[in-house]
This record gives C-alpha cells, sequence and structure tokens, in this order.
C-alpha cells in the first residue's frame, strides 16, 4: 500500500524560480518543455478552483477531439461501423459521386501560372508530314503538350537601381543616369502592400514573424514599417468595404456567429453598457444569388447587434432575409426581422460530447442526421435550384427528421433518459429547436448548417493564435477590412492579391463608383478601361 501523498502548496511563480535555478543543468529543449508544463499546471488548479469547472470540461479543453466524424467519434466510444456508406436516393443512384482526389494537380490548376507558349522548332501549321511515306500535312492540335515547372521565390522582391554618376574634372557637375521608368515613384509598390496584407490577414502571420521571414530571405522590412505600409493602404480600399456592406445587406441568406478577441486599448461604443467587458470578432456570410460576402466585425457588440448595422441598409420593400445562426440570443438583431434557422451541426455536436457516456443513443442521432447531411451534400452536388432542393428535401429528409423527433420525444415521455443528464440536455435543445432548426423543410433557401461562417471565423481565430491581440481598434478595423476583403474574393474563386493591387492601383474610380470595383466586376471593369488605349 502506498503512503499517503503529502500536500505542499507552492505557488507556480515559486516553481519558475526553481526552474531558473536548475536551467543551467537542462537543455533549451526540457526547459522550454518543463515551463509549459509548470504554466499548465497553475491553469488547471485555477479551474478546478472555480465551482462551475466539470470534469467533462476540462477534459474537453485538455483532449479535444480532433474530428467530430460519426465513424471516429463512435470509435472512441468503443463503437465500430465499420466501413459502411450511405445510400444514394434511388432516381438520383445512376449518377456516381465524383472520386477522392489523389494529391496530385494538373496544370489546370495552376491559374496563376505564367504560362509561356512554345512553337514547334521545326514545323508549323499546313507543312507536309516529316514522314516521307505519309504524303499528308500537318494541323494544330486542339489540345497542347504541357509541362509544369514549379519554382520556390521570395514573398517580398526588391530591386537596387545603380544610377551611374560621372563627375566634370574641370567643373565639379554631376551627372546621373535616368532612373528607369517607374523606379522612382514609390519605394514600396502595391503588390509588395498586398502581399503583406495576404500573409498578415489572409494566412496568419505576425508582423515579428514577417520580419524574420523576409530578414532571412535578404529583404529587411521591419515590422513598424509594414504596419504603417498597411495602414496607408487600408484608408482608400475603404469604398471597396462598405460597397461589398451596402450588397450584402440585399442578400436572401445571412449566417453569422462569434469568436472571442483581445484589443489591448478598446474605448467602448457609447451606446453599450459599461457592464459589457466582452470583446469579439464577428463573422457575417451573406449569400446573395451566386455570390458570397464575408464581413468581419471586431469590438464589444455581438453578432446580432453587427448584423443589424447591416440591415439597416438593406432596402426597406425587400422581404426579410433567412438567418443561419446557433441558439444563443445573442445572435439574433433585437429590431431587425429575419426569418431565423438554428444550426444542426451545434445540436449535433452535444450528443457528440456524451457518446462516450451513451454509445448507443447517440450512435442513432449522429447516423440519423448523417443521413440528413448526405441528402443535403447530394443536393448541392447536383447544382439544385433552392426550390428543387427544398423539395428534394421534404422527400428524403423530412421522414428521417420525423423518425428523430419522434425518438427524441420517446425517450422523455417512457422515462428513458434522466433530463439533467448529458444526453437529457442534448434532446431538451433538440426538442427546445427543433422549429428552427428544419427551417430547411419548409422554406426554400434555408441552410442545414452554419459552417460557411464557422469556416470564416477561423481567419479570425488563426490570427488570435498567432498574435494573440489587436492593439488598438483603428489596428481591429484594418484587420477586419482585409480579412473581409480577401475572404470575399475567395469565396467567390478570385485572387485576392490580383484584386487587392488593382485597387490600390484605381484607388480614385474605386472611390467614384466602388460597385464596378467589387470581385467579381473588377476584370470587366479592367477590361473596358483598357480599350480606349487599346483603340
Amino acid at each position: 500500500m502506498q503512503p499517503p501523498i503529502e500536500r505542499i502548496d507552492v505557488s507556480t511563480e515559486e516553481l519558475e524560480g526553481l526552474l531558473e535555478q536548475a536551467r543551467p543543468a537542462l537543455s533549451e529543449d526540457g526547459y522550454q518543455k518543463l515551463k509549459a508544463a509548470i504554466r499548465t499546471l497553475g491553469y488547471v488548479t485555477g479551474l478546478l478552483e472555480k465551482q462551475e469547472t466539470t470534469l467533462a470540461s476540462l477534459r474537453e479543453l485538455l483532449c479535444p477531439a480532433s474530428t467530430e466524424k460519426t465513424e471516429a467519434v463512435l470509435k472512441q466510444a468503443g463503437i465500430h461501423t465499420g466501413d459502411r456508406k450511405r445510400k444514394a436516393p434511388k432516381e438520383h443512384a445512376g449518377r456516381s459521386a465524383p472520386s477522392s482526389g489523389h494529391g496530385r494537380n494538373g496544370a489546370a490548376a495552376y491559374r496563376g501560372a505564367q504560362k509561356v507558349q512554345v512553337p514547334h522548332e521545326s514545323l508549323k501549321a499546313g507543312d507536309p508530314c516529316p514522314d516521307a511515306e505519309c504524303g499528308g500535312k500537318v494541323y494544330a492540335q486542339r489540345d497542347p503538350g504541357v509541362l509544369v515547372r514549379v519554382k520556390g521565390q521570395a514573398p517580398i522582391a526588391a530591386t537596387v537601381y545603380e544610377l551611374e554618376k560621372l563627375r566634370c574634372h574641370l567643373c565639379g557637375k554631376v551627372f546621373t543616369a535616368a532612373a528607369p521608368e517607374g523606379a522612382g515613384e514609390k519605394k514600396y509598390d502595391e503588390s509588395a502592400a498586398a502581399m503583406m496584407a495576404m500573409l498578415r490577414y489572409g494566412s496568419g502571420f505576425p508582423w515579428n514573424r514577417l520580419e524574420g521571414l523576409e530578414e532571412n530571405l535578404g529583404i529587411p522590412l521591419p515590422a513598424a514599417t509594414q504596419c504603417q505600409i498597411m495602414v496607408e493602404t487600408a484608408a482608400p480600399l475603404q469604398p471597396a468595404l462598405e460597397e461589398l456592406m451596402r450588397q450584402a445587406a440585399r442578400g436572401e441568406v445571412a449566417h453569422n456567429d462569434d469568436t472571442s478577441m483581445r484589443v489591448l486599448s478598446l474605448d467602448r461604443d457609447a451606446d453599450l453598457s459599461p457592464e459589457r467587458t466582452g470583446v469579439f470578432t464577428s463573422g457575417i456570410v451573406w449569400v446573395a444569388g451566386e455570390r458570397r460576402i464575408a464581413l468581419y466585425f471586431t469590438g464589444c457588440k455581438h453578432a446580432g447587434e453587427n448584423l443589424a448595422e447591416v440591415l439597416k441598409q438593406r432596402p426597406p420593400g425587400l422581404s426579410p432575409p433567412i438567418q443561419m445562426c446557433d441558439a444563443l440570443s445573442r445572435n439574433v438583431p433585437k429590431l431587425n426581422p429575419t426569418l431565423v434557422a438554428n444550426c444542426n451541426a451545434h445540436s449535433r455536436r452535444n450528443f457528440v460530447k456524451v457518446t462516450a457516456s451513451f454509445p448507443a443513443e447517440c450512435r442513432f442521432v449522429l447516423e440519423t442526421l448523417g443521413e440528413v447531411f448526405g441528402y443535403d451534400e447530394q443536393a448541392r452536388g447536383q447544382g439544385l435550384s433552392a426550390d428543387e432542393r427544398l423539395h428534394f428535401h421534404q422527400e428524403h429528409s423530412e421522414p428521417v427528421m420525423e423518425k428523430l423527433r419522434a425518438w427524441a420525444n420517446a425517450q422523455f415521455e417512457e422515462r428513458k433518459v434522466e433530463p439533467n443528464s448529458g444526453l437529457g440536455q442534448a434532446i431538451s435543445y433538440l426538442l427546445r429547436h427543433w422549429e428552427k432548426l428544419t427551417l430547411f423543410l419548409r422554406v426554400a433557401g434555408a441552410p442545414i448548417d452554419n459552417n460557411l461562417v464557422e469556416r470564416a471565423l477561423k481567419k479570425a481565430i488563426l490570427h488570435r493564435r498567432n498574435s494573440l491581440f489587436y492593439k488598438t481598434r483603428n489596428g481591429a478595423r484594418m484587420g477586419d477590412l482585409f480579412m473581409s476583403l480577401i475572404h470575399t474574393c475567395e469565396l467567390n474563386g478570385v485572387n485576392p492579391f490580383d484584386y487587392l493591387i488593382e485597387l490600390q492601383r484605381h484607388a480614385g474610380e474605386l472611390k467614384r463608383v466602388p460597385s464596378e470595383w467589387m470581385p467579381w466586376t473588377y476584370r470587366e471593369t479592367l477590361a473596358r478601361l483598357a480599350r480606349p488605349a487599346a483603340a
């Protein structure tokens, strides 16, 4: 029998002090690991001292699941489902699903690559066939042979122009060579600012990490310099963001949600209660026909309040938009009417969390919802219109959802589940929000989940993980602007790097007619501006 463990009260600061004393005997890697372990111990101890901390929430924090796929969740709970695959509806069974990718890209995937036309070294169309016995003539084929050559390059490039100077030995005058065209206009090209924005706000690189990368590649750009370039670039691009908001307000569907953010120096909004202390980045993704518009807002306001700001620009004759969000009340605007739908992925996650304790019941729910998600994926893959998708779901998904509802009601009516248990709370959430969770069965265009904005918020989360915070509200607004422009381009299949360059080069035209400089119109505008010059 082991002797009882003696309790020793020691603070995190004392442990770190002992670690510093032992540092000479440790390797750098060992020192960092022990330091991280001490801080984790202090963090967990602080959580355990709070009454609201449960063992389940602690486990979820320290051992998060790497995936929420049904097969993986059930496998972790000890249930092996095998290689079962969902069957397609009979009338659509003939359409084969696309095969999974093999990890290699064809030449057509390199949309930003420079294309070089290579003519045949000895033949041209109409020449006799080199085969003397043939006697025919060669002609050009539609599909050329293709070779792809990939090379690396620094994200920021610089050119140093050394202008020759000549001095007269008699009069002393100095004669300097003329700078090449465009060399003396300004030090930082539009493409440099666009690349900084892409790395910083599109890929989450912190300023200091960017500075170190560029220094290693021989292009020293201090973090403060890059930040100032972004400030100067953001101001002329503001009309593009304002136009995005105007066009988004006319959309049919709005997805919105929050994620926490930190701003070191943040002046409070005058119209908000001083008791409100949270700071968030709200993501709103609007669906307007075939277009997707992403908007980001960082501050003390919740997602519903930021959505209300956009809805103020909605033309009065339009019907209320469909709003997809989770069931938190702060996601819904107070005064602006919307047709609210709730996210089935959020509801499903409640069952994922308790699968280990209720494996059989959760398996039924996860596989049932998986069937409905499968039907939605088929509708999307077949390119169905909103009305066609609605009829498709009513035919195939509605019976499945009704079966799930009947099962959920039976758990309480037959007293199979304790209402206060984890499973009982998950079922209660499902039944309490049933009408909003199943709006996609009654309204054309209503989405089934909120994954569109969840993916959009990953940009803000990436920034929070890498950079930890914004310093000021102006810095947060600059991040919101660039994230909105970059992710809107990504959602619409537009090259954001090229788009940011052209917005800077045509800042005057953008300010006059911003609607002509949206991601889906700027190429046509550029072509129209180029026609008079070509003529």
